[in-house]
């Protein structure tokens, strides 16, 4: 499946209307099961499904490493033994096979409820503390010169090749220390965006990122921020505002939560300190 698709679409032009092509994201839904058993269905942009799978896996407390994974693959026609929601393709529907020591049911993360919309977040006090629990806050020493940070997001812009065509995508993107970027990822869903990155990142053995930055399109959400958390990442960066749930987790977790990042201006909500000025 690609991740754009062309439709006929009516566009005006002051008084004139026009029928031309458009180019439009693709909207999928991806099953994710584990041993076969259904976990959650997320709406995604086709691509990078397995990433996507071992990055949620991941920062839902499911798995602690890569190691945790024998297999990622889409399921076979024997394996699809109920109807694939929105379409029949297969490649709608993942399987995970665990290391069999893994003890999934004892999981803490296993006992929430994924069937829900996977955009809608989590919210309350109560999930900050089960986070808490969870993952002790960051201790890297981390730090980063402001203009490093200044350069991220035309970089991360210069990268959304799909958001380029359609206008229609979210993205997330990993920086070292440098400001390079070493991972960008688009999907129509900023959480898939990150799953995404931190799923490649992940099967690449980079995990913990307690070196790197991680910068998304958009708003800065309490679950971009808990799963900044998981991955161990100090610093989240966001084009756009960030809720005030987010930036409780981040004070919480001692990360660094940014926003409105847009030329040479920024608004650091937490821990400015990992910040330096220009010297």
């Amino acid at each position: 499946m690609q991740p754009t698709d062309t439709k006929f679409i009516t566009r005006w032009s002051d008084a004139q209307p026009i029928r031309t092509e458009d180019e439009l994201v693709v909207e999928e839904p991806l099953e994710i099961r584990v041993r076969q058993q259904s976990l959650i269905v997320v709406m995604r942009t086709p691509g990078h499904d397995f990433e996507l799978a071992a990055g949620f896996l991941y920062t839902e407390s499911l798995i602690a490493s890569s190691d945790d994974i024998e297999i990622i693959a889409y399921c076979e026609e024997s394996d699809a033994d109920v109807e694939v929601p929105g379409g029949s393709s297969l490649q709608n529907i993942v399987n995970v096979q665990l290391r069999e020591a893994l003890n999934l049911d004892a999981q803490s993360g296993w006992q929430r409820n994924f069937h829900a919309n996977a955009s809608c977040g989590l919210c309350g006090k109560m999930t900050i503390e089960s986070v808490r629990q969870q993952v002790s806050p960051v201790k890297s020493g981390f730090h980063l010169n402001q203009a490093v940070l200044y350069r991220l997001n035309d970089q991360l812009r210069k990268a959304q090749s799909v958001f380029e065509k359609t206008g229609g995508l979210h993205a997330a993107g990993l920086f070292n220390a440098e400001g390079e970027l070493l991972i960008v990822r688009e999907d129509i869903g900023r959480h898939n965006a990150v799953d995404k990155v931190i799923g490649q990142a992940l099967l690449s053995d980079l995990v913990p990122l307690d070196q790197h930055v991680l910068m998304v399109s958009g708003r800065a959400s309490f679950e971009i921020v808990q799963k900044a958390l998981f991955a161990r990442i100090p610093i989240v960066v966001a084009v756009s505002a960030a809720s005030t749930l987010a930036v409780d987790l981040a004070e919480e977790g001692n990360l660094t939560l940014i926003g409105f990042m847009r030329g040479r201006s920024m608004a650091v909500y937490s821990c400015p300190e990992r910040i330096h000025r220009e010297s």
